[in-house]
């Protein structure tokens, strides 16, 4: 038996689906996005985002839950949310990794900057929330070296997946449009709540190639 839960998010996802093919591509865009060669991108999965940056948005958004996890070990220690020494070291790692597999170090850089200041903006946001809830903080701490380690991992994940999407994410029109049905339908299968769906917006800000300025 299906559970009403699996069909609200269906038809939540399918909604998404419409929207998106009814927004218009320029011809000559349409026709100078390339083709995709894995036909499971477009499929309608019920539990992943959607479309051909689909993937690139899933690990985005993990990238943003492990950000709960970064306030519940910082908050109510003293631990500041800005942390230079260790950004710093993940933007250098990410212009070395990026280097070896081919992938543009520039944009590689903005696109993780952008990671950093949205699990910024989640961690002040969940800061604030506790500050005012005590009930809602934490009640355990977690391991912040076994954070890092997950956030090694997921930042190789996005080098790749950032490689992997270039030729999309490279047509601006057809990225845009490929940008909002993954964003929009990761919203809708995450539930995010509006402290999640701003710090995606920013996030996502320079997946697309107009969006690197």
């Amino acid at each position: 038996m299906i559970s009403s839960s699996t069909v609200a998010r269906s038809l939540a996802v399918t909604a998404l689906v419409v929207a998106a093919a009814r927004v218009p591509l320029p011809q000559a865009d349409a026709a100078s996005a390339p083709m995709d060669t894995n036909p499971s991108n477009d499929a309608l999965e019920p539990d992943r985002s959607l479309g051909r940056l689909g993937q690139l948005t899933d690990l985005i958004i993990q990238r943003l839950h492990v950000s709960d996890d970064v306030a519940a070990s910082k908050f109510g220690t003293g631990s500041p949310i800005d942390d230079p020494a260790r950004e710093q070291q993940v933007l250098e790692q990410v212009r070395s990794q990026a280097g070896e597999i081919g992938l543009d170090p520039v944009s590689a850089t903005a696109f993780f900057q952008d990671q950093i200041t949205a699990s910024k903006l989640v961690q002040e946001g969940l800061f604030a929330r506790w500050s005012v809830h005590p009930g809602e903080a934490p009640s355990t701490r977690p391991d912040l070296g076994q954070i890092r380690t997950r956030l090694d991992q997921l930042t190789a994940d996005l080098l790749r997946e950032l490689k992997a999407t270039v030729r999309v994410r490279d047509e601006p029109t057809a990225c845009a449009v490929h940008l909002a049905v993954a964003a929009g339908s990761g919203t809708v299968l995450e539930r995010l709540d509006a402290l999640h769906r701003q710090a995606l917006r920013r996030a996502v800000h320079s997946v697309c190639a107009a969006r690197k300025n």
